[in-house]
């Protein structure tokens, strides 16, 4: 009788998130190409317009069409969001999968340097940062990576270390591989669905951060519109206006919810397809 071999199923809910960002990713990269609209030009004569067939998401104070902006501000959000998790990953997993392999007095000075780097409030540093900065899109990127690495390196030198005493790993050393052979065919490998997951929670954080301080006036400056930073000015007009603060509010929690509900699904899915690798497998 075969044994039947069970997999992680992916819900629905999945399948809605990964529809959800496609849909997303597609409409801020193309949307702006066939909108053509300025999404900063100001029309005093039609401020604050509601909702229209003309005007999807109406205007705001200035006049301009909420949708353009929404559209060119995704851009900016997912392109701080995605870059920032891609840094962040690969400095942490490098930093963390050296230190766990190597051990000894580089695992404890790296330890302690992401021990000190993980005290620090990070909007307080932030915020404090962007004071002596002029902060653009790659800056705000920059910053964000800066602060957000420690938590990759951290998981993945746990990792590293479980996987060090594997029997892949002692027959890799008594085949002669290098320390960097291991850490780079079999050790970093095997921390995949660590990284992957690690990388779709970090998206999701940057969002947030951005919008963060876009919101408190220390992110992307205007005119180039973000989700955070047309959010600024919604509280003043949330009585005449709502749909200024709903659009860019329902757009950031309906983009850091997908990324958290896929980052869930893919530990699930890698964690039932873990398995050791081979002795073969390590011959090559």
């Amino acid at each position: 009788m075969s044994r039947r071999r069970e997999s992680p199923a992916i819900g629905l809910a999945t399948w809605f998130a990964l529809a959800s960002l496609a849909l997303l990713i597609i409409a801020t990269v193309v949307g702006p190409v066939f909108l053509d609209r300025d999404p900063n030009a100001i029309a005093l004569s039609r401020i604050l317009e509601p909702p229209s067939l003309q005007y999807l998401f109406g205007t705001d104070e200035l006049g301009r069409d909420v949708f353009t902006r929404l559209l060119h501000g995704g851009r900016v959000s997912l392109v701080v969001g995605i870059t920032t998790a891609a840094l962040a990953v690969t400095v942490g997993a490098m930093v963390g999968a050296v230190a766990g392999f190597l051990g000894g007095w580089l695992d404890e000075a790296i330890s302690r340097t992401v021990d000190m780097f993980l005290s620090f409030p990070v909007v307080p540093v932030a915020l404090v940062a962007s004071a002596f900065l002029t902060l653009d899109v790659v800056s705000v990127t920059l910053l964000i990576a800066v602060l957000s690495w420690m938590q990759v390196a951290r998981l993945v030198r746990g990792h590293v270390i479980a996987l060090r005493e594997r029997d892949f790993v002692v027959a890799a050393e008594t085949l002669g591989a290098t320390n960097a052979g291991i850490l780079f065919r079999h050790l970093i490998p095997n921390t995949v669905p660590v990284i992957l997951v690690a990388a779709t929670l970090l998206v999701p954080f940057a969002i947030l951060l951005e919008a963060a301080l876009s919101f408190l006036g220390h992110g992307v400056q205007p005119p180039t519109p973000t989700w955070g930073n047309m959010l600024q000015s919604a509280p003043r007009f949330m009585r005449d206006a709502p749909w200024l603060a709903l659009a860019p509010g329902l757009l950031i929690t309906w983009t850091v919810s997908s990324f958290t509900i896929i980052g869930d699904t893919i530990r699930r899915v890698m964690s039932g397809a873990a398995r050791p690798i081979t002795q073969r497998e390590v011959r090559g």
